[in-house]
């Protein structure tokens, strides 16, 4: 049986990619090779890369505005220091907004560079809510921010208006709804959240932004060598990266990120519906700050945390308990997951109503 996947990441992914890479890995286009073997220099992979980068860019209206898009090892935690690395100038500073484990993650790096400046935290409340009517200082080299906090369930609804080159983290909602996105400087997500399986991380990044820090940057951490290679400065995550361009393909096909977008709200408005209205639950998150991708949630009674737990897994659910670190619930709606899922777990939480 199917299983209803709720994983936080590595993420489902479209059926449609999963044939068609196993397709792949026997027989790439026809070629007599899988794409596991061939050589990230043919003239096929090339191609692959070529199709990928653009678009990332077309789907996320970018494309002829001065961006580039790159596809990165390393994961997200990487671009931690990447983003300093390329943006803070020598004896410079940021501005850093801490929401959640990854923000603090990107925080501790961004330190190794120089001044950082946490502009606003939810720490203190367990990162339950999105810090609102902060200041970002006018001189700062570039403010950071998370949009989307996996492990808390919490999301940026809107963005500061700021002078200065704004980076965020998208890791974790990414071609997920309709945005600005020309209102960034840099954005990195890994491709596990969203967009395709572990290995690969995408990096949009402006170009003008880049080459004014004053300091010398590592060859295999410096964008602008990234760009200069087309994004063949090494050998890249051949596999994972056309798994993305199949489900960037599907996302085109069905509409582009304003289609999904309005699957995604009723897939998130189904959910917190039930966890509203069902005595035996209640969310985590700040209401204004649900996040549409992760769904956070405990049991009012944990003595029910049995029972609950052998009806979703007989209802055919995987990955729904929450992360290590917080305990509860967690449902990841990520863009792949149909409507349908949602509505088993939605059952389920009814039918406990009725045995407790």
């Amino acid at each position: 049986m199917k299983k209803h996947n709720y994983s936080a990441g590595p993420c489902i992914l479209p059926q449609e990619v999963f044939d068609k890479s196993a397709a792949a890995i026997l027989d790439f286009n026809n070629s007599g090779l899988s794409i596991l073997e061939i050589s990230h220099r043919s003239k096929d992979f090339v191609a692959v890369m070529d199709e990928a980068r653009a678009l990332a860019l077309e789907l996320l209206g970018l494309e002829g505005k001065g961006y580039q898009a790159l596809f990165m090892h390393g994961g997200a935690s990487l671009e931690f220091l990447m983003v300093p690395y390329n943006l803070m100038k020598s004896n410079g500073k940021a501005a850093y907004l801490d929401t959640g484990t990854w923000a603090n993650n990107a925080i501790k790096e961004a330190k190794h560079f120089g001044e950082t400046l946490v502009v606003a935290s939810s720490k203190d409340a367990n990162y339950s809510f999105i810090p609102k009517d902060y200041a970002i200082p006018a001189d700062v080299d570039y403010f950071h921010c998370t949009s989307n906090n996996t492990i808390f369930g919490t999301q940026m609804k809107s963005f500061p208006e700021t002078g200065v080159p704004v980076v965020c983290d998208m890791s974790s909602d990414i071609f997920s709804r309709t945005l600005d996105f020309s209102k960034f400087d840099l954005i990195y997500a890994g491709a596990q959240k969203n967009m395709g399986p572990a290995g690969a991380t995408l990096v949009v990044v402006k170009e003008e932004s880049l080459g004014k820090t004053g300091r010398t940057i590592p060859s295999m951490l410096d964008y602008q060598k990234h760009i200069a290679a087309e994004s063949m400065y090494n050998t890249p995550s051949v596999f994972p990266i056309y798994a993305s361009l199949l489900t960037l393909q599907w996302l085109k096909n069905l509409g582009g990120i304003p289609a999904i977008e309005k699957i995604n709200e009723q897939k998130a408005a189904l959910l917190y519906t039930e966890i509203d209205r069902n005595p035996l639950f209640k969310g985590t998150a700040n209401v204004e700050d649900r996040s549409t991708m992760n769904a956070t949630f405990l049991l009012n009674d944990e003595s029910n945390a049995p029972l609950f737990d052998e009806l979703w897994k007989k209802a055919g659910i995987s990955g729904l308990p929450g992360h290590r670190s917080v305990g509860g619930y967690r449902a990841s709606m990520y863009n792949a997951l149909p409507l349908e899922s949602v509505q088993v777990l939605v059952d389920v939480m009814k039918e406990l109503e009725t045995k407790v």
